[in-house]
């Protein structure tokens, strides 16, 4: 049975202390605060901001404070991003952009995938009959995508915003011109690509300044980046999907700029100003569920985070969650997640290549045919066969298993609200961490290796897979950015999260921890994570796997028949929660990469 739980969500405590943040004060009032610092939750009026990094939220919070909406401040904090975060995300990359317009109260979302070539084909990563090495793909021309970030920002302004692209995007080129401070994430990922990002003279120029690692605490800057934000916001995003800009990159993809001394053979790529001038966002319907009698909108195929996370909570809607023991929950949550990616795997792909059959993997029909697999005492064996959604049937499963491809665990996150009430999830990436490691020169970007999403050959040759390339096809994505409404059709919650697949898993326990745990935001968020992913073995967060013993969560769940492996860190989600009396509260990581940033325009006494 489906439990109202709106109003209770709306009026949660936050458990964890609150420090609210980076707000100038109004006209007539006290002098402006102190500059904001960086706090995983804030609560107040006037719009709230929460990313990964300090000084994109506070560019964010820049542009609600100066008048702006929800989605203006969503692309000046992804561009703000590409500069801070450029190992997950940058105009070199794509994303999916989810917004809810408190007017109408409806949900719209934006697919901003990169696509394979217009020549490519299903062998695209196949040579000699056999797939190519993954090594040999990530760090190659052969594995960017067309960008879809800049689309999607244009996409998005025009439809939505209120601001100009050149206004949204000078916080940003004021940060890339004026420098950052160097933190131990960006020194941490910087020195885990090393080794890659010295085979392209450019990127070690850029990344690698002297020669060297940056140093913790000291001011990065990127001039070449903010000239190009420049001239994006002065001659709009054809400039690179029909310009100069565009034409630099076709050459950068089709003939890597690689140091000679280095040794590697990065493989060429095969774009071209066609593929560029034939890029769109794909304007279209989100995915919806009904949970707990809430409404869970997230990103329709291209992405597999809407149906899967939908489905995963169908499969949970006839468990009461909110009584059962952590056991119980983390198993119920585990075998749920298990089911659903199994059938990701076999029916979840680019619908303009694929039959995908997206009403019916969330039609709770499916689900309860499916749930009917999960015995409280015992756990099922990975990989599980998926269904049949078109025709369920209880406890079936609808052809032979395949296992989970793998997909790179990297992207960035940023959840947004304005004083009006709308809402942006936002998740955009170059998918894993440094992207291909080949920066456009002079232009101080990283492009994506967003293509070795797609599996090279099939999971299972006995198995159709719906993920192969394609000319112009889109990448099978995880990203799951997500709003959660009410019955009236009014915000919740908004959140999302990087991490590759565990996207999904993070997204899916952070909102039932929420929704049926009664968990305060930010401690759903910082709660240790376990992900399924239709795999022998689930991952564990450090803080679960290490706890071996008697009677910890570990030990009980292995009792069950649960196998476990250590994962030392599962995404970075942030969200936004809608409070009373027009209040916000922004909610971020406490710990994982290095902590998030929430603000708040103007805090709450």
């Amino acid at each position: 049975m489906r439990r109202p739980v709106a109003r209770k969500l709306l009026v949660l405590a936050v458990s964890a202390a609150v420090v609210s943040v980076g707000a100038t004060a109004p006209p007539g009032s006290s002098p402006a605060s102190p500059a904001p610092q960086k706090v995983p939750v804030a609560v107040g009026y006037g719009g709230a901001v929460a990313s990964v990094d300090l000084d994109a939220s506070s560019a964010g919070i820049e542009v609600l404070r100066k008048g702006g909406n929800a989605v203006d401040a969503a692309v000046a904090t992804a561009a703000a991003l590409g500069v801070t975060e450029p190992y997950s995300s940058g105009i070199g990359g794509g994303g999916y952009f989810v917004y809810y317009d408190a007017k109408s109260r409806k949900v719209h979302t934006i697919d901003g995938r990169e696509t394979a070539p217009l020549t490519a084909g299903s062998d695209l990563f196949v040579k000699n009959g056999k797939a190519i090495a993954f090594a040999d793909a990530v760090s190659s021309g052969l594995s960017v995508g067309t960008p879809g970030t800049p689309a999607t920002w244009a996409t998005a302004l025009g439809k939505w915003g209120s601001k100009r692209l050149g206004t949204v995007l000078k916080p940003a080129e004021r940060i890339a011109r004026d420098g950052f401070t160097v933190d131990d994430t960006f020194r941490t990922q910087t020195a885990a690509n090393e080794t890659r990002f010295r085979y392209f003279p450019d990127t070690t120029k850029l990344f690698l300044p002297g020669g060297q690692l940056p140093v913790v605490g000291s001011t990065f800057k990127n001039p070449d980046l903010a000239r190009t934000y420049e001239e994006l916001g002065r001659k709009g995003v054809d400039a690179l999907y029909r310009g100069a800009l565009g034409d630099e990159i076709v050459d950068t993809v089709n003939d890597p700029p690689v140091d000679p001394a280095s040794g590697w053979n990065a493989r060429p790529g095969e774009l071209s100003e066609k593929d560029l001038a034939a890029y769109r966002a794909k304007l279209q319907a989100p995915t919806k569920t009904s949970y707990r009698g809430l409404g869970v909108y997230s990103i329709a195929p291209s992405s597999s985070g809407g149906t899967t996370v939908g489905e995963a909570l169908n499969i949970l809607e006839n468990t009461d969650l909110s009584k059962a023991s952590e056991v119980q929950y983390l198993h119920r949550y585990i075998e749920a997640s298990r089911i659903a990616f199994a059938d990701r795997g076999r029916w979840v792909g680019d619908p303009a290549f694929e039959d995908v059959p997206t009403k019916e993997l969330l039609s709770q029909k499916y689900a309860d045919s499916r749930a009917c697999l999960i015995k409280d005492d015992a756990v099922l064996t990975s990989p599980v066969a998926p269904g049949d959604p078109r025709r369920p049937a209880a406890c079936a499963s609808g052809g032979t298993a395949a296992p989970t491809t793998y997909e790179g665990e990297n992207t960035t996150h940023l959840t947004v609200a304005d004083k009006w009430g709308n809402v942006v999830s936002y998740t955009l990436t170059i998918e894993q961490t440094g992207g291909s490691g080949i920066t456009v020169p002079g232009r101080g970007f990283i492009l994506n290796n967003e293509l070795t999403d797609f599996s090279f050959v099939p999971a299972n040759p006995a198995v159709h897979d719906p993920n192969l390339p394609g000319p112009g096809k889109r990448p099978r994505s995880s990203i799951s950015p997500t709003i959660v409404l009410d019955r009236h059709d009014k915000p919740v919650v908004a959140l999302g999260s990087p991490g590759g697949a565990t996207i999904i898993t993070t997204v899916l326990q952070t909102l039932t921890r929420f929704v049926d745990r009664g968990e305060p935001l930010v401690d759903a968020i910082a709660a240790p994570r376990a992900s399924q992913r239709n795999a022998a073995q689930t991952e564990l967060e450090p803080a679960l796997f290490n706890d071996t013993s008697p009677g910890s969560l570990r030990s009980r769940l292995e009792a069950i028949g649960h196998s476990f492996r250590l994962n030392p860190e599962i995404g970075a989600a942030t969200g936004v929660q809608r409070l009373p009396d027009g209040k916000w509260l922004a909610a971020a990581e406490t710990v994982r990469r290095g902590g998030g940033s929430a603000q708040v325009v103007h805090p709450a006494p």
